[in-house]
């Protein structure tokens, strides 16, 4: 499994004690943006944008937000990058069990049992889960109580030599992959959480018995597929990322849905027997 990133335990805030404009232009470097490429897209000027770096101006409320917006900062760091300005938060961070989200939640429950009978799953930034659907509870089938208690932790069930890792034949890659993964999003947020959850996962053993094995018949994926063990049978999947476009609440914008959509025709009818 895969997945993206949140919540009040997910990504640190931007480390306190440094002002706006160093942080701003951290962000800029991050996305290899010039000062003058920053200016014409914020309809500003590279002076203005060079002057608020070194705190020689102090940006508008307004500016720091259409900057973050260009920059395409996290939700949570523009909240950061605000309180840095000296002005409040912008973005709401809502307890997901709040009444105000049970929209939301209901539309994430019918949206993941809509993908049934394919596996289907909702994680925060910490890859907690949130909620499945019955076709990840068909993948856990078998792994230990202590690995399924709350919080479920994704990455953890993936990578655990006690939870699927014994059982993905492609270990070795798919390993490396959610370890990039973690890695990348370690260097956007600068989250000690997840770091620390990636020293935890990268520390694991690697099973024996998950050492890489071939498919029985090779498929021209066109993505890397997980291959993994179920009942004597090698289902794939290609795992499919979704995120809310334009959130306006921390919490939300740190959900992502993940959905492992069958990567060949025998995982297709397998997984149609079991529904059917």
């Amino acid at each position: 499994m895969t997945t993206v990133a949140t919540g009040t335990t997910g990504p640190a805030a931007t480390p306190a004690g440094r002002g706006v404009g160093p942080l701003l232009r951290a962000w800029r470097e991050r996305r290899r943006v010039s000062q003058l490429e920053l200016a014409l897209r914020a309809d500003s000027s590279a002076r203005h944008i060079s002057f608020i770096e070194t705190g020689r101006s102090r940006p508008s409320e307004e500016m720091v937000l259409r900057l973050a917006e260009h920059l395409d900062v996290p939700v949570r760091e523009r909240n950061a990058l605000l309180v840095a300005a000296g002005y409040a938060p912008h973005y709401r961070e809502t307890p997901l069990d709040d009444p105000a989200l049970d929209t939301l939640r209901a539309g994430m429950e019918r949206l993941i049992q809509g993908y049934e009978p394919y596996p289907a799953l909702v994680v925060d930034a910490m890859y907690n889960v949130l909620a499945a659907n019955r076709g990840i509870a068909l993948l856990l089938d078998g792994v230990p109580e202590s690995l399924l208690a709350p919080p479920l932790n994704a990455m953890r069930l993936t990578l655990h030599p006690q939870g699927l890792a014994p059982r993905i034949r492609n270990l070795p890659e798919w390993r490396g992959h959610l370890l990039a993964q973690m890695e990348r999003q370690i260097a956007l947020y600068r989250s000690t959480p997840l770091r620390e959850l990636y020293e935890e996962v990268a520390a694991y053993p690697v099973p024996r018995s998950a050492s890489g094995g071939e498919p029985a018949e090779p498929v021209p994926y066109f993505a890397l597929p997980m291959q993994i063990e179920h009942e004597g049978r090698t289902l794939s999947f290609i795992s499919s990322i979704s995120t809310f476009n334009t959130p306006m609440d921390v919490t939300v914008a740190e959900l992502a849905i993940e959905t492992l959509l069958p990567a060949d025709p025998a995982t297709v009818k397998y997984l149609r027997s079991l529904s059917g």
